[in-house]
């Protein structure tokens, strides 16, 4: 489990867009994460599983997906005070996104 580190910047607001997971941070930084860039790079044992054995999440190129249909979040629930669980519209729930993954996935848009 990750500990919190209390000099990391925090989620203050979390807001869906209908197309993208809209994050304001405690250092006032704001970003929009569209819904199918948190799919593509999901954390769970099994998107891990299907990725090479090097390829971290943050540090792979997010491939196209073959659908057209519109992704959406169709829930999303904190775990702990360290990390979310989101559900997709594709039936995928596995993932626990941590605050820090979160994080990095905004700064590379």
């Amino acid at each position: 489990m990750n500990a919190l580190n209390v000099n990391e910047p925090t989620p203050i607001s979390l807001k869906s867009d209908g197309e993208a997971l809209l994050i304001q941070w405690s250092d006032g930084a704001s970003f929009r994460l569209p819904w199918r860039v948190l799919r593509e790079y999901c954390p769970c044992a099994s998107c891990r599983a299907q990725r090479p054995p090097a390829e971290a999440p943050t540090e792979r190129e997010a491939r196209p997906s073959a659908s057209k249909i519109p992704l959406r979040a169709t829930s999303m629930q904190p775990v702990g005070n360290y990390a979310y669980s989101i559900s997709f519209s594709d039936g995928h729930s596995g993932g626990i996104y941590s605050l820090s993954l979160l994080r990095r996935l905004c700064e590379r848009q």
